[in-house]
């Protein structure tokens, strides 16, 4: 029954998606929710604003941040952190986009996810933004005991980061050039250049502007009865509101008449003669309203750029002109009006023109010939395989569904046409059916469109010094400026702040879950075990709406350390070249035609209990339709079977493009990074684990990229190659299926056909590492203004006694100090401590972090804070439920068979998952401390920093004593 205060305008059934979608509207204040109700128990919720701002102050975002610190109900400094403690949650943050602000979370608990309402409701509508919160989250003015005059916030920190990746620059100023006179024009985010312009009188007055009912969209999703959340929302918030006239509209953008040239700059690395640059065109296509032409625009994209039998991809990624194709090739569609990009990495600038000729002239060649009708039936056929498929895990199913349908929905197209793409898909099909449907879209859309911007960005090695400089030289002006009493307001509203974050909350005013409320135990999947062709097969009988999923698992067998190097690279391209006798381009198109596709990766952990030991396997893994089941198994197969690694131009782009993108992924990683490096050199897994995916790993890429110039180079990896193909070929193997209980019939049939004879060398040794442990002390300098931290210490591994005191004990620092300390008080954008079980560490980190040695120096006043401070049970409680949230976070259905079974094989079975589970639910404050006196000793700390030269140089200067290894993260 719908509430009073409701009305019910629309309900639809979404098949495919099982859910039942539902529409209201709030007679009183125009509020809009969109409820989409499923069987699915973790239910979820988000309230969003249109939030339209007109310079890159970075308002928007300092008000999602400080809307959290504090409000009318929940008068403490912090409830939104608080409740990451004091909560169940299998999701919570909060988003801000270019046009809009979202605010979410998800949980399986009826009483938690009424908690979570509350605060959530509260801080968004009757937040108290407190002027020393918002000079805490935005930005301040700060003087040392020199009277030196600094900027300190930890939205400005954050962006500094941000702004340091490049591919995040590039978008930016992309998009400014794009939108001329809209809000798109500015940052969102904040440009840390103009945050420190924020007033906070402007705050105050964009949250009056923005944050209002009128201006609302609530949704939400699971199987909580919808008045119930009606109910709770008129309480809490609505009934306190009249309906509002918002000034939030976003006009079109002004046409350009004819294309337009700009450019940028990004930091780099000093001393590095490749080129660097990247060159971006990108045009602004139409209103997003209309959903047809928004899907016109998709499969236009998909035509030209989804894999490397794509034209334009196929073109970008083999031209002499540039290494990779552009990590902006695409069509964005989450403004209010589309844009298509396309372009390259790893060229010169000079070359702009050219790389614009060189896809003009394929976006004509495709105007005139079109496209293979295959391609197109391909493009298809994935819409239908993404439609079907259920997710999970770290970001919720209900939430993936209320994003997807989020900014559409804002943007005045309709939420159930993105969401059910049924009939959308019919009508795709009767279109893909004329052979001028991608020409005519190629014609009108790019060639005859002249809003259309090409975009060179240089790299820059003075970058970084510059803008530092351009910040010291803002500060000295406002220094000369400064009065006495000017002085003394700056540091009085400092002590107050600093007053403020040493302030002890009441926690009590915020609602609660407790430990008791968690599940007593969790239902694992169970799998059933066959044997076929002397094959071992685990299958889960588990829902997947229709498709069907299987892993190819091969014990990795001992091989040379040459080999073994190599082998994360093997799974880099083994997918992506070709197969029997076909070339990667046919079997892009294959694969795109009967799968959702094929991917190889590697799983290592160390064994239970043995922190000494390694098990290494190949996973090579694919989903399909059920219907094209036969198709799938036999690309699986020939994918292991007959990968062409003789493809050597191949070859070389793969490694081309892998190195760029892993080399401009390191800022936004930077923390993980950290944490690898410094744990390196503590058991076998943690070094390989640096070996293969830290920054070792990616220097080791960078190099290699660069001796692939050399023709010997890419024979003789192509030749290392091949040996680990035949070595895998030769290795045990299993299978891992997971579908409907009705089909497993049809798969036994298909892989008993497929795999008629297994291996002969079942008896190879597994892979070994060589591995000294050694202390670490390392700094790695790259371009970046902001800093990453870690220091690691040596553990026990999982089913030690300790390990459940160690789990609860990196929530516990973080709650009680670390996030304090490195967040509020330092400015960074986050930190923490965990345990890493595989390598049986405890891990100290900072994220976008302005400080360096402080931090450290941190991690270390964290152990004596535990020893010597009071604290009370209900810390702990809150630590444990930290821990339980995330072990109890649900995953997709097929997810949930794949980690059961994974953990299984590296004997973390069931009952060791439960037992540990256990141990961690009776864990207390005593078994913290004793833990952190036994295995936590600032003298046995590894450290690892990301950070630029001059700060690292700074730092080795002012302490000889604990000087880092100076590394730069270039190749060679």
């Amino acid at each position: 029954m719908t509430h009073p205060a409701f009305e019910h305008l629309r309900h639809e059934s979404i098949a495919s998606l099982k859910i039942e979608y539902h529409e209201y509207a709030h007679r009183n204040t125009g509020a809009r929710h969109i409820h989409l109700n499923s069987d699915d128990d973790n239910n979820a919720f988000l309230v969003a604003f249109r939030t339209v701002p007109q310079d890159s102050t970075g308002v928007a975002h300092i008000l999602e941040h400080t809307s959290l610190c504090g409000s009318e109900k929940f008068p403490v400094r912090d409830p939104f952190f608080m409740m990451t403690r004091r909560s169940l949650s299998t999701f919570m943050n909060a988003f801000t986009a270019s046009d809009w602000t979202a605010y979410p979370f998800a949980t399986q608990s009826r009483k938690d996810f009424d908690n979570l309402l509350q605060v959530y409701l509260d801080a968004t509508f009757f937040p108290n933004l407190d002027e020393l919160d918002f000079l805490q989250e935005g930005c301040r003015l700060d003087l040392e005991d020199d009277d030196t005059l600094t900027f300190k916030g930890i939205v400005f920190n954050e962006m500094k980061g941000a702004m340091s990746a490049p591919v995040q620059r590039i978008w930016q100023d992309l998009q400014s050039a794009l939108f001329p006179t809209t809000t798109y024009h500015y940052n969102s985010g904040g440009e840390p250049e103009n945050i420190p312009d924020l007033t906070h009188q402007q705050l105050r007055d964009f949250h009056a502007q923005h944050y209002h009912p009128s201006n609302a969209l609530f949704m939400t999703y699971g199987n909580f009865p919808v008045e119930e959340h009606h109910a709770r929302i008129e309480e809490l918030v609505l009934q306190h509101f009249s309906r509002q006239s918002m000034d939030v509209g976003i006009g079109a953008e002004q046409r350009y008449t004819e294309p337009q040239v700009a450019s940028t700059r990004f930091g780099a690395e000093d001393g590095d003669e490749t080129p660097r640059a990247q060159v971006v065109v990108s045009w602004l296509l139409g209103p997003v309203q209309d959903t047809d032409a928004t899907m016109d625009a998709h499969m236009l994209s998909s035509a030209l750029l989804d894999n490397s039998a794509s034209p334009l991809r196929h073109a970008l990624e083999t031209s002499d002109l540039g290494t990779a194709p552009s990590e902006l090739c695409g069509f964005e569609d989450s403004m209010a009006e589309g844009v298509f990009a396309c372009g390259l990495e790893g060229c010169s600038a000079d070359d702009a023109e050219a790389i614009q000729t060189m896809i003009l002239s394929v976006l004509e060649d495709v105007a005139a010939n079109g496209v293979p009708q295959s391609q197109l039936e391909a493009i298809l056929h994935q819409i239908e395989l993404s439609q079907r498929e259920v997710g999970g895990g770290q970001f919720p199913y209900g939430l993936q569904l209320m994003v997807k349908s989020l900014a559409p929905a804002l943007h005045g197209a309709d939420p159930m046409s993105i969401l059910d793409v049924e009939p959308l898909l019919e009508r795709l099909r009767d279109k893909v059916a004329d052979p001028r449907y991608i020409p005519e879209l190629v014609q009108s859309l790019l060639l005859d469109n002249p809003h259309r911007v090409l975009l060179t960005a240089r790299p820059d090695a003075t970058l970084a010094k510059a803008l530092e400089s351009q910040e010291d030289a803002r500060l000295a002006d406002i220094a000369a400026s400064l009065t006495d009493a000017d002085k003394a307001g700056i540091r009085d509203k400092n002590a107050a702040l600093e007053a403020r974050q040493a302030q002890a909350d009441d926690p009590s005013v915020l609602p609660s879950v407790a430990v008791s409320d968690a599940p007593k135990s969790l239902n694992y999947p169970e799998s059933e075990q066959f044997n076929e062709q002397g094959h071992p097969i685990s299958f889960f009988a588990t829902p997947t709406n229709g498709l069907v999923y299987q892993q190819l698992v091969v014990q990795v067998p001992d091989l040379a350390p040459e080999y073994a190097s190599d082998l994360p690279l093997f799974c880099d391209v083994v997918n992506d070249v070709g197969i029997r006798d076909l070339d990667y381009r046919q079997t892009q198109t294959l694969q795109a035609s009967v799968s959702g596709g094929i991917r190889a990766r590697l799983s290592y952990r160390s064994p239970l209990g043995d922190l000494q030991g390694l098990n290494t396997y190949f996973v090579l893994s694919g989903k399909a339709l059920l219907r094209n089941q036969d198709s799938f198994a036999e690309l699986l197969r020939d994918t292991f079977q007959s990968a062409r690694l003789d493809e050597l131009d191949r070859l070389r782009e793969l490694i081309a493009q892998s190195r760029a993108h892993r080399e401009a992924g390191v800022t936004q990683a930077g923390h993980s990074l950290a944490m690898l490096a410094a744990s390196a050199g503590t058991s076998p897994y943690a070094s390989l684990a640096q070996h293969w995916s830290g920054l070792s790993g990616i220097s080791r890429l960078i190099a290699l990229d660069k001796q692939l110039q050399d023709d010997d180079a890419l024979a003789a990896l192509a030749e290392r190659l091949r040996h680990i193909q035949t070595q895998l070929l030769n290795a045990p193997r299993q299978f891992l299926v997971i579908n409907e209980t009705q089909n497993l019939p049809v798969v036994k049939e298909s892989l008993a056909s497929l795999w008629p004879d297994a291996p002969g060398g079942t008896d190879s040794q597994p892979l070994r590492v060589d591995f000294t442990p050694q202390q670490i002390a390392q700094g790695w300098t790259t371009s970046t203004q902001v800093n990453f931290c870690a220091k690691s210490y040596a553990t026990v591994a999982s089913n030690h006694p300790d390990a459940a005191a160690l789990t609860v004990l990196g929530h516990f620092m973080r709650n009680g100090f670390l996030h304090g300390n490195i967040r509020e008080k330092g400015g960074a954008y986050g930190g923490g401590a965990s345990y890493a079980p595989d390598s049986g560490t405890f891990r100290f980190y900072s994220y976008r972090d302005p400080r360096f040695a402080d931090t450290l120096d941190d991690f270390d006043r964290c152990l004596d804070w535990l020893q010597s401070s009071q604290h009370e049970a209900r810390q702990v409680e809150e630590a444990i439920l930290g821990v339980i949230s995330n072990i109890d976070r649900p995953e997709s259905p097929a997810g949930e068979a794949v980690l059961t079974w994974f953990a299984a094989l590296h004997g973390r079975g069931v009952q060791e998952r439960k037992a540990f589970r256990e141990r961690m639910m009776a864990v207390g404050l005593d078994d913290l401390r004793r833990v952190a006196s036994t295995w936590i000793k600032p003298e046995h700390a590894h450290t690892a920093v990301i950070t630029d030269n001059a700060s690292l140089d700074q730092y080795n200067q002012a302490r000889p004593d604990n000087a880092l290894e100076a590394i730069a993260l270039k190749g060679g």
